[in-house]
């Protein structure tokens, strides 16, 4: 939690070197999540214009299902946040907040917890693959069945439509 006041009263910015866990919470909040290990969040939190900035790296490791074979896959994430926030009640404020152009401030705190589960929760990837599916390998078969690529199945629907056509028998024909 970072209170405002401490905030303002720092002119250059409060800074902050964070370690969190927050693997319950994330796991709550989608179970496809299997693991999140090392979150760590640093940067800075202004005051300028009745507006609080939150800038920070955030850096972890998430643990997830492969989306073709649902095996356990680990992702190393960092990037930067930025996020603006402003104290509810002033009229000006109230219409950015609606616009979802800066994020209310509640009891005079601002919640960096929440702020990391919440970049974690948007930045999760839709496709997530295993070394092995990343190079083309590793795709789903069954009987009279079997996963393939675009490329895969042009090639076999031309080797299909070449076989089925009525000049095929005439092939190889004046060989001889």
């Amino acid at each position: 939690m970072l209170n405002i006041q401490e905030i303002r009263k720092n002119p250059d910015g409060l800074a902050f070197d964070k370690k969190l866990d927050l693997t319950e919470e994330l796991k709550g909040r989608n179970a496809e999540i299997l693991d999140v290990q090392g979150i760590v969040a640093s940067g800075k939190a202004q005051y300028e214009d009745g507006l609080y900035f939150l800038d920070y790296d955030l850096s972890y490791t998430i643990t997830l299902a492969s989306s073709r074979s649902m095996e356990p896959v680990e992702l190393q994430e960092s990037y930067l946040v930025n996020e603006v926030f402003m104290e509810e009640g002033k009229t000006a404020s109230q219409e950015l907040i609606d616009q979802d152009l800066v994020l209310p401030i509640e009891k005079g705190e601002i919640n960096l917890a929440e702020s990391v589960a919440d970049n974690i929760l948007l930045h999760i990837p839709l496709k997530i693959l295993t070394a092995a599916e990343e190079a083309g390998q590793g795709f789903l078969s069954g009987q009279d069945w079997q996963v393939m690529t675009e490329e895969e199945f042009a090639a076999a629907q031309a080797a299909k439509k070449e076989e089925n056509s009525p000049f095929a028998d005439l092939q190889g024909l004046f060989d001889e």
